[in-house]
């Protein structure tokens, strides 16, 4: 489900229409950001909200080869426990991962964006939990290795990925195009997984 992929092919069809792309690990008020549509990951808890639902994203405990060569791979979750975690700063929620096992992880290096996760993980600098539209290329292409498969619990409340919009408001014909077109996209990424 890598959206910004498709935003090239989305801003050719519409190219009248302005876009403002922002990640953040956290949920936001749209209202307050003045903010059309936003990509959820999770399950929804708000009730002022429409959704679409795109599908699911498993996620992967994973590590670079380079890493997995040096320190070796974990055989059971706790085995993480004596190796380098990847973590989130300002979302705590995420740094608990659904395991077979209840391990407390702690993570050796903190950061504020799924995005600077995964590069850190390329980088070699420990083992992280990524939803697997964000890794769907670095697994295909063996930048990273999948650990502890039988070991992650799915599905998890943290799988579905959804588009959110405010219910109160007339969808503009613009928000409808974007997401039109990402559905019919996405949704197909989501099928290859």
């Amino acid at each position: 489900m890598n959206s910004i992929a498709h935003v090239a092919g989305f801003r050719e069809r519409y190219p009248q229409v302005e876009l403002e792309l922002v990640a953040n690990e956290n949920i936001i008020d749209l209202i307050e950001r003045r903010t059309d549509l936003a990509f959820r990951i999770g399950s929804l808890k708000d009730s002022n909200l429409h959704a679409r639902y795109f599908g699911k994203s498993p996620l992967h405990v994973v590590a670079s080869p380079e890493y997995l060569n040096r320190y070796g791979a974990p055989r059971v979750p706790e085995d993480l426990l004596k190796h380098q975690v990847l973590g989130f700063t300002d979302a705590p929620h995420l740094n608990r991962w659904p395991l077979s096992s209840a391990v407390t992880l702690r993570p050796t290096l903190h950061c504020s964006s799924g995005e600077t996760m995964r590069q850190l993980c390329l980088a070699g600098q420990g083992f992280a939990l990524l939803s697997e539209f964000m890794i769907m290329q670095d697994l295909k292409s063996g930048r990273l290795i999948k650990v502890l498969e039988q070991a992650t619990v799915s599905p998890n409340e943290r799988e579905p990925v959804h588009a959110v919009y405010y219910r109160n408001t007339t969808l503009a014909s613009r928000i409808t195009a974007f997401l039109d077109y990402m559905s019919d996209r996405i949704s197909l990424s989501m099928e290859d997984l």
